[in-house]
């Protein structure tokens, strides 16, 4: 099992937008896909709270997320999707990721 760490910058008032896309769609079409979220934080305290949206995303192995990450992209209901959520502009400001692999002493294998 691998873990995807990917933060999210949104612009300034633009979070409500990317929860209610992430909510109301992006979940929907990776369980379609069969993309597992781990988890989804938004920043209580720190620099960025108000703008910062951290999940993970659960991969068997780096080959699966290099089979089913490019699907999703390409994926025409997402299309539509973040084009009608970015009607009014952009939501996201930056992105981040990275890969990361869980230790012998990790709860989450």
């Amino acid at each position: 099992m691998i873990y995807e760490l990917r933060i999210y910058r949104t612009l300034p008032g633009r979070m409500p937008n990317l929860l209610a896309r992430f909510n109301d769609h992006t979940i929907h079409i990776w369980a379609r896909l069969g993309i597992q979220p781990a988890g989804f934080w938004t920043t209580l305290v720190g620099d960025s709270e108000l703008n910062v949206l951290t999940y993970l995303i659960a991969w068997e192995s780096l080959a699966d997320r290099e089979a089913k990450w490019p699907v999703f992209l390409a994926d025409a209901e997402w299309i539509r999707v973040k084009t009608e959520s970015e009607k009014d502009g952009p939501i996201i400001g930056n992105i981040t990721n990275e890969l990361l692999t869980p230790t012998k002493f990790s709860k989450m294998q």
